[in-house]
Protein backbone atom coordinates (compact mmCIF):
# COMPACT_ATOMS: atom_id res chain seq x y z
CA UNK A 1 0.00 0.00 0.00
CA UNK A 2 1.36 2.98 -0.80
CA UNK A 3 1.89 5.91 1.99
CA UNK A 4 -0.12 9.23 1.47
CA UNK A 5 1.71 12.16 3.83
CA UNK A 6 -0.12 13.75 5.98
CA UNK A 7 0.14 17.46 7.24
CA UNK A 8 1.40 16.78 10.76
CA UNK A 9 3.00 19.83 12.89
CA UNK A 10 6.63 21.09 12.22
CA UNK A 11 6.20 20.39 8.30
CA UNK A 12 6.50 16.41 8.74
CA UNK A 13 4.00 14.05 7.68
CA UNK A 14 2.15 11.84 10.66
CA UNK A 15 4.53 8.33 9.49
CA UNK A 16 7.81 10.89 9.93
CA UNK A 17 6.07 12.24 12.91
CA UNK A 18 4.97 8.86 14.76
CA UNK A 19 8.70 7.65 14.00
CA UNK A 20 10.84 10.07 15.70
CA UNK A 21 12.40 9.99 18.69
CA UNK A 22 10.15 11.29 21.68
CA UNK A 23 11.19 14.36 23.36
CA UNK A 24 11.41 14.57 26.83
CA UNK A 25 9.14 17.16 28.93
CA UNK A 26 11.66 19.43 29.96
CA UNK A 27 13.08 19.12 26.48
CA UNK A 28 10.33 20.60 24.90
CA UNK A 29 10.21 23.18 28.21
CA UNK A 30 13.50 24.27 27.78
CA UNK A 31 13.10 24.79 24.32
CA UNK A 32 9.90 26.92 25.16
CA UNK A 33 11.75 29.39 27.29
CA UNK A 34 14.97 29.97 24.70
CA UNK A 35 11.92 31.11 22.39
CA UNK A 36 10.22 33.24 24.82
CA UNK A 37 13.81 34.84 25.98
CA UNK A 38 14.32 35.54 22.51
CA UNK A 39 11.27 37.23 21.42
CA UNK A 40 11.41 39.06 25.06
CA UNK A 41 14.84 40.07 24.06
CA UNK A 42 13.59 41.33 20.72
CA UNK A 43 9.99 43.36 22.24
CA UNK A 44 12.62 45.30 24.65
CA UNK A 45 15.24 46.04 21.87
CA UNK A 46 12.64 47.43 19.95
CA UNK A 47 10.82 49.04 22.83
CA UNK A 48 14.35 50.60 23.86
CA UNK A 49 14.46 52.30 20.44
CA UNK A 50 11.52 53.38 20.43
CA UNK A 51 11.38 55.50 23.90
CA UNK A 52 15.02 56.84 23.57
CA UNK A 53 13.76 60.10 21.81
CA UNK A 54 11.21 60.30 24.93
CA UNK A 55 12.58 62.05 28.16
CA UNK A 56 14.10 59.95 30.58
CA UNK A 57 13.25 60.07 34.51
CA UNK A 58 13.60 61.23 37.21
CA UNK A 59 10.88 64.39 36.58
CA UNK A 60 9.48 66.62 39.50
CA UNK A 61 5.12 65.25 39.89
CA UNK A 62 2.98 68.13 41.79
CA UNK A 63 -0.39 66.94 43.26
CA UNK A 64 -3.05 70.05 42.45
CA UNK A 65 -6.09 67.29 43.46
CA UNK A 66 -7.26 64.84 45.49
CA UNK A 67 -5.16 61.89 45.46
CA UNK A 68 -6.40 59.26 42.32
CA UNK A 69 -8.18 62.38 40.18
CA UNK A 70 -4.89 62.74 37.94
CA UNK A 71 -4.57 66.31 38.98
CA UNK A 72 -0.84 66.31 38.64
CA UNK A 73 1.82 68.49 36.82
CA UNK A 74 4.38 66.57 35.25
CA UNK A 75 7.93 68.67 35.21
CA UNK A 76 11.21 67.58 33.46
CA UNK A 77 14.29 68.69 35.22
CA UNK A 78 16.36 69.73 32.47
CA UNK A 79 13.94 70.53 30.25
CA UNK A 80 13.07 73.15 33.15
CA UNK A 81 16.61 74.43 33.46
CA UNK A 82 16.12 75.32 29.95
CA UNK A 83 13.39 77.39 30.40
CA UNK A 84 14.56 78.85 33.27
CA UNK A 85 17.36 80.58 31.39
CA UNK A 86 15.30 81.49 28.34
CA UNK A 87 12.81 83.40 30.95
CA UNK A 88 15.19 85.28 33.11
CA UNK A 89 13.93 89.07 33.61
CA UNK A 90 16.53 91.95 33.30
CA UNK A 91 18.07 94.27 36.01
CA UNK A 92 15.82 97.02 36.79
CA UNK A 93 17.37 100.51 36.29
CA UNK A 94 18.46 102.75 39.32
CA UNK A 95 14.99 104.86 40.45
CA UNK A 96 15.01 108.74 38.87
CA UNK A 97 13.93 111.26 40.08
CA UNK A 98 10.24 112.36 41.02
CA UNK A 99 10.82 115.78 40.85
CA UNK A 100 11.42 118.26 38.57
CA UNK A 101 9.62 119.45 34.96
CA UNK A 102 7.50 116.96 33.25
CA UNK A 103 8.63 115.60 30.18
CA UNK A 104 5.55 117.66 27.97
CA UNK A 105 6.96 121.14 29.23
CA UNK A 106 10.57 119.97 28.12
CA UNK A 107 10.15 117.35 25.04
CA UNK A 108 7.95 118.15 21.89
CA UNK A 109 5.23 116.10 21.17
CA UNK A 110 5.75 113.63 24.24
CA UNK A 111 1.82 112.18 23.48
CA UNK A 112 1.39 109.50 26.57
CA UNK A 113 4.16 109.86 28.73
CA UNK A 114 4.04 113.44 29.05
CA UNK A 115 2.76 113.20 33.24
CA UNK A 116 6.43 111.84 33.85
CA UNK A 117 9.24 113.85 35.20
CA UNK A 118 11.93 114.57 32.71
CA UNK A 119 14.25 111.84 34.59
CA UNK A 120 11.65 109.34 34.30
CA UNK A 121 10.73 109.96 31.11
CA UNK A 122 14.83 109.12 30.28
CA UNK A 123 15.08 106.29 32.40
CA UNK A 124 11.71 104.92 30.57
CA UNK A 125 13.30 105.32 26.88
CA UNK A 126 17.03 103.53 28.02
CA UNK A 127 14.90 100.40 28.99
CA UNK A 128 12.74 100.40 26.53
CA UNK A 129 15.79 100.59 24.33
CA UNK A 130 17.51 98.14 26.09
CA UNK A 131 13.77 95.44 26.06
CA UNK A 132 13.35 96.02 22.30
CA UNK A 133 16.24 97.51 20.55
CA UNK A 134 19.07 97.04 22.46
CA UNK A 135 21.33 97.02 19.22
CA UNK A 136 19.86 99.97 17.23
CA UNK A 137 19.46 102.29 20.08
CA UNK A 138 17.05 105.42 19.55
CA UNK A 139 17.32 105.01 16.37
CA UNK A 140 15.28 102.08 16.02
CA UNK A 141 12.21 104.48 16.74
CA UNK A 142 13.37 107.73 16.84
CA UNK A 143 15.05 110.08 14.07
CA UNK A 144 18.05 111.20 15.87
CA UNK A 145 18.14 114.59 14.00
CA UNK A 146 14.67 115.78 15.36
CA UNK A 147 13.03 113.15 18.17
CA UNK A 148 9.47 114.76 17.86
CA UNK A 149 9.61 113.95 14.33
CA UNK A 150 6.90 111.05 14.04
CA UNK A 151 8.38 109.95 10.39
CA UNK A 152 9.31 106.74 11.52
CA UNK A 153 6.62 104.19 11.75
CA UNK A 154 8.31 102.50 14.85
CA UNK A 155 8.06 105.35 16.62
CA UNK A 156 4.38 105.15 16.05
CA UNK A 157 3.67 101.61 16.87
CA UNK A 158 5.70 101.88 20.02
CA UNK A 159 3.50 104.91 21.37
CA UNK A 160 0.81 102.84 20.52
CA UNK A 161 2.64 99.27 22.69
CA UNK A 162 2.71 101.50 25.19
CA UNK A 163 -0.90 102.66 25.34
CA UNK A 164 -1.40 98.61 25.36
CA UNK A 165 0.78 98.01 28.22
CA UNK A 166 -0.46 100.63 30.45
CA UNK A 167 -4.47 99.13 29.68
CA UNK A 168 -3.27 95.74 30.18
CA UNK A 169 -1.91 96.51 33.32
CA UNK A 170 -4.38 98.80 34.26
CA UNK A 171 -7.75 97.19 32.93
CA UNK A 172 -6.87 93.38 32.84
CA UNK A 173 -5.39 92.79 36.55
CA UNK A 174 -7.98 89.68 36.57
CA UNK A 175 -5.41 88.45 34.27
CA UNK A 176 -2.24 89.95 35.19
CA UNK A 177 -2.67 90.23 38.43
CA UNK A 178 0.10 92.73 40.56
CA UNK A 179 2.60 91.70 38.59
CA UNK A 180 1.97 93.16 35.13
CA UNK A 181 3.61 93.15 31.79
CA UNK A 182 6.35 95.71 29.94
CA UNK A 183 8.03 95.59 26.54
CA UNK A 184 10.44 92.85 27.90
CA UNK A 185 7.87 90.25 28.60
CA UNK A 186 7.17 89.68 25.23
CA UNK A 187 9.89 91.30 23.30
CA UNK A 188 12.86 89.53 24.97
CA UNK A 189 15.05 92.32 24.22
CA UNK A 190 14.68 91.66 20.32
CA UNK A 191 12.55 93.81 17.71
CA UNK A 192 9.93 91.36 17.37
CA UNK A 193 8.54 89.08 19.56
CA UNK A 194 9.36 85.59 18.74
CA UNK A 195 5.76 84.17 19.74
CA UNK A 196 3.36 85.82 17.03
CA UNK A 197 0.90 84.64 14.70
CA UNK A 198 -0.02 85.81 11.21
CA UNK A 199 -3.61 84.71 9.21
CA UNK A 200 -3.23 81.15 7.25
CA UNK A 201 -4.03 81.56 3.63
CA UNK A 202 -7.03 79.72 2.05
CA UNK A 203 -5.99 76.27 0.91
CA UNK A 204 -5.54 76.56 -2.90
CA UNK A 205 -7.41 73.40 -4.38
CA UNK A 206 -6.03 73.80 -8.24
CA UNK A 207 -4.18 70.48 -8.91
CA UNK A 208 -4.28 68.86 -5.63
CA UNK A 209 -5.11 65.38 -5.79
CA UNK A 210 -6.73 64.78 -1.90
CA UNK A 211 -8.89 68.56 -2.01
CA UNK A 212 -9.40 70.85 0.40
CA UNK A 213 -7.01 70.02 3.85
CA UNK A 214 -10.11 71.25 6.05
CA UNK A 215 -7.40 73.23 7.91
CA UNK A 216 -6.12 69.95 9.44
CA UNK A 217 -3.06 67.26 8.80
CA UNK A 218 -0.50 69.87 8.64
CA UNK A 219 3.25 68.64 9.45
CA UNK A 220 4.90 70.46 11.56
CA UNK A 221 2.59 72.74 13.31
CA UNK A 222 3.81 74.04 16.70
CA UNK A 223 0.72 75.95 17.29
CA UNK A 224 -1.43 72.52 18.06
CA UNK A 225 2.12 70.33 19.24
CA UNK A 226 2.10 69.02 15.74
CA UNK A 227 -1.09 67.28 15.77
CA UNK A 228 -3.88 66.92 13.31
CA UNK A 229 -6.07 69.54 14.61
CA UNK A 230 -6.68 72.45 13.08
CA UNK A 231 -3.95 74.49 12.16
CA UNK A 232 -5.01 77.96 13.17
CA UNK A 233 -6.66 77.96 16.61
CA UNK A 234 -5.97 82.02 16.77
CA UNK A 235 -8.27 83.25 14.27
CA UNK A 236 -11.92 82.25 15.33
CA UNK A 237 -10.71 82.40 19.30
CA UNK A 238 -7.95 85.08 19.52
CA UNK A 239 -9.26 87.13 17.13
CA UNK A 240 -12.81 86.55 16.33
CA UNK A 241 -15.11 86.02 19.17
CA UNK A 242 -16.00 82.42 18.05
CA UNK A 243 -17.62 80.05 20.75
CA UNK A 244 -15.08 78.12 22.44
CA UNK A 245 -17.30 75.91 24.69
CA UNK A 246 -18.75 73.26 22.73
CA UNK A 247 -19.31 70.33 25.08
CA UNK A 248 -23.24 69.69 26.40
CA UNK A 249 -23.38 69.39 30.06
CA UNK A 250 -26.19 67.00 30.55
CA UNK A 251 -25.86 63.09 29.51
CA UNK A 252 -28.87 62.93 27.33
CA UNK A 253 -29.17 65.44 24.22
CA UNK A 254 -30.78 68.81 25.14
CA UNK A 255 -30.27 70.68 22.19
CA UNK A 256 -26.59 70.91 21.90
CA UNK A 257 -25.41 71.28 18.19
CA UNK A 258 -22.40 71.25 18.06
CA UNK A 259 -20.06 69.39 15.54
CA UNK A 260 -16.79 66.94 16.31
CA UNK A 261 -15.43 69.88 13.85
CA UNK A 262 -15.99 72.83 16.32
CA UNK A 263 -15.13 70.12 18.97
CA UNK A 264 -11.49 70.03 17.28
CA UNK A 265 -11.40 73.93 16.88
CA UNK A 266 -11.57 73.85 20.57
CA UNK A 267 -9.06 71.49 20.80
CA UNK A 268 -6.70 73.13 18.88
CA UNK A 269 -7.18 76.04 21.07
CA UNK A 270 -6.60 74.40 24.07
CA UNK A 271 -3.04 72.80 22.79
CA UNK A 272 -2.07 75.96 21.48
CA UNK A 273 -2.78 76.99 25.26
CA UNK A 274 -0.96 74.06 27.07
CA UNK A 275 2.14 74.32 24.97
CA UNK A 276 2.29 77.93 25.50
CA UNK A 277 2.34 77.94 29.16
CA UNK A 278 4.27 74.20 29.06
CA UNK A 279 1.28 72.89 31.32
CA UNK A 280 -1.17 70.12 30.70
CA UNK A 281 -5.01 69.89 30.84
CA UNK A 282 -4.95 69.83 34.67
CA UNK A 283 -3.74 72.85 34.85
CA UNK A 284 -7.34 74.71 34.30
CA UNK A 285 -9.48 71.80 34.35
CA UNK A 286 -10.34 69.14 37.13
CA UNK A 287 -10.18 65.61 35.40
CA UNK A 288 -13.48 64.32 36.94
CA UNK A 289 -15.58 67.50 35.05
CA UNK A 290 -14.01 69.06 32.70
CA UNK A 291 -16.43 71.02 32.12
CA UNK A 292 -17.61 72.29 35.75
CA UNK A 293 -16.70 75.78 36.60
CA UNK A 294 -16.90 74.75 40.35
CA UNK A 295 -14.30 71.99 40.18
CA UNK A 296 -11.90 74.10 38.32
CA UNK A 297 -8.69 75.21 39.38
CA UNK A 298 -8.83 78.93 39.61
CA UNK A 299 -6.10 79.20 36.89
CA UNK A 300 -9.56 78.45 34.36
CA UNK A 301 -10.69 81.64 36.03
CA UNK A 302 -7.62 83.34 34.77
CA UNK A 303 -7.23 81.93 31.81
CA UNK A 304 -11.12 82.68 30.55
CA UNK A 305 -9.94 86.41 31.18
CA UNK A 306 -6.59 86.06 29.30
CA UNK A 307 -8.58 84.88 26.44
CA UNK A 308 -10.45 88.01 26.27
CA UNK A 309 -7.46 90.26 27.13
CA UNK A 310 -5.42 88.90 24.34
CA UNK A 311 -8.57 89.31 22.19
CA UNK A 312 -9.05 93.01 23.07
CA UNK A 313 -5.01 93.39 22.48
CA UNK A 314 -5.39 91.89 18.61
CA UNK A 315 -8.27 94.17 18.09
CA UNK A 316 -8.33 97.58 19.90
CA UNK A 317 -4.33 97.74 19.44
CA UNK A 318 -2.60 95.76 17.11
CA UNK A 319 -4.53 95.44 13.63
CA UNK A 320 -5.49 99.14 13.56
CA UNK A 321 -1.68 99.88 13.19
CA UNK A 322 -1.51 97.55 9.63
CA UNK A 323 -1.89 100.65 7.38
CA UNK A 324 1.76 101.91 9.23
CA UNK A 325 3.57 98.90 8.47
CA UNK A 326 6.34 98.34 5.37
CA UNK A 327 5.38 95.11 3.52
CA UNK A 328 8.25 93.01 4.71
CA UNK A 329 6.29 93.42 8.23
CA UNK A 330 3.07 91.48 7.43
CA UNK A 331 2.19 88.37 6.50
CA UNK A 332 1.68 86.90 3.38
CA UNK A 333 -2.45 87.67 3.51
CA UNK A 334 -1.15 91.24 4.02
CA UNK A 335 -2.08 91.30 7.99
CA UNK A 336 -0.24 92.54 11.17
CA UNK A 337 1.86 89.88 13.25
CA UNK A 338 -0.90 89.46 16.10
CA UNK A 339 -0.20 88.15 19.57
CA UNK A 340 -1.37 85.13 21.66
CA UNK A 341 -0.64 83.48 24.97
CA UNK A 342 2.92 82.00 24.00
CA UNK A 343 3.73 85.46 23.16
CA UNK A 344 3.75 86.32 26.69
CA UNK A 345 3.82 82.82 28.46
CA UNK A 346 7.08 81.35 26.15
CA UNK A 347 6.85 78.10 27.70
CA UNK A 348 6.11 78.63 31.15
CA UNK A 349 2.75 78.95 33.70
CA UNK A 350 3.43 82.76 34.39
CA UNK A 351 5.85 85.17 31.99
CA UNK A 352 9.33 85.33 33.31
CA UNK A 353 8.34 82.74 36.26
CA UNK A 354 6.18 85.91 37.79
CA UNK A 355 9.36 88.39 37.94
CA UNK A 356 7.54 91.60 38.87
CA UNK A 357 9.56 94.37 36.34
CA UNK A 358 5.89 96.33 36.82
CA UNK A 359 7.18 97.38 40.46
CA UNK A 360 10.33 98.85 38.93
CA UNK A 361 8.06 101.02 36.10
CA UNK A 362 4.79 101.91 37.61
CA UNK A 363 4.69 104.76 35.22
CA UNK A 364 3.59 101.38 32.87
CA UNK A 365 0.33 100.58 35.17
CA UNK A 366 -1.12 103.99 33.57
CA UNK A 367 -2.44 107.63 34.58
CA UNK A 368 -5.96 105.98 35.22
CA UNK A 369 -7.25 104.21 37.52
CA UNK A 370 -10.38 101.38 37.12
CA UNK A 371 -12.99 103.46 35.52
CA UNK A 372 -15.64 101.03 33.71
CA UNK A 373 -17.22 98.00 36.01
CA UNK A 374 -18.79 95.31 34.33
CA UNK A 375 -21.64 92.98 35.72
CA UNK A 376 -19.91 89.62 35.80
CA UNK A 377 -22.17 86.34 35.99
CA UNK A 378 -19.43 83.66 35.87
CA UNK A 379 -16.98 82.91 33.11
CA UNK A 380 -18.73 81.26 30.22
CA UNK A 381 -21.92 82.56 30.93
CA UNK A 382 -23.16 86.38 29.68
CA UNK A 383 -20.75 89.82 30.05
CA UNK A 384 -22.85 93.04 30.31
CA UNK A 385 -20.16 95.81 30.36
CA UNK A 386 -21.93 99.01 31.86
CA UNK A 387 -19.53 101.61 29.28
CA UNK A 388 -18.21 101.56 26.27
CA UNK A 389 -14.82 103.55 24.90
CA UNK A 390 -13.20 104.04 21.69
CA UNK A 391 -9.81 103.90 21.15
CA UNK A 392 -8.00 106.40 19.25
CA UNK A 393 -4.74 106.10 17.89
CA UNK A 394 -3.38 108.78 19.76
CA UNK A 395 -4.85 108.93 23.23
CA UNK A 396 -4.81 106.22 26.22
CA UNK A 397 -7.81 103.46 25.03
CA UNK A 398 -10.21 103.02 27.82
CA UNK A 399 -11.17 99.20 27.35
CA UNK A 400 -14.58 98.62 27.16
CA UNK A 401 -14.54 96.12 30.51
CA UNK A 402 -12.62 95.20 33.26
CA UNK A 403 -13.88 93.48 36.65
CA UNK A 404 -11.62 92.64 39.61
CA UNK A 405 -9.35 89.46 40.14
CA UNK A 406 -11.44 87.73 42.80
CA UNK A 407 -12.04 84.46 42.73
CA UNK A 408 -14.55 82.12 44.35
CA UNK A 409 -15.43 78.58 43.07
CA UNK A 410 -14.98 79.75 39.33
CA UNK A 411 -16.59 83.09 39.77
CA UNK A 412 -15.46 86.21 38.96
CA UNK A 413 -16.75 88.95 41.44
CA UNK A 414 -16.81 92.80 39.99
CA UNK A 415 -15.29 95.44 42.24
CA UNK A 416 -15.27 99.45 41.17
CA UNK A 417 -12.59 101.58 42.62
Amino acid sequence: MTHIPQPGFGGVDSASASSSPKRSASDLNASSNRSVRAVGLALSLSLGLTLMGCERLPVDVSQGGYRGTGMEQVVNPRTEAVKLAANQAPAALEPADEGGPKASQVYQNVQVLGDLSVAQFNRLMVAMTAWVSPEQGCAYCHNVQNFADDSLYTKVVARRMTQMTQTVNDRWQAHVGQTGVTCYTCHRGKNLPDKRWFTEPEMQLAGRLLGNDASQNRAGVEAVANSSLPYDPYTPFLLENNPIRVNGTTALPTGNRMSIKQTEWTYALMMHMSEGLGVNCTYCHNTRAIAEWEQSPPARVTAWYGIRMVREINNEFITGLTPVHPANRLGVMGDIAKVNCATCHQGVNKPLYGAQMLKAHPELSGPNALKDAMEIKGPGKSVAPQSQATTPMNSLTLPKNLASRSQLEGKAVARVD
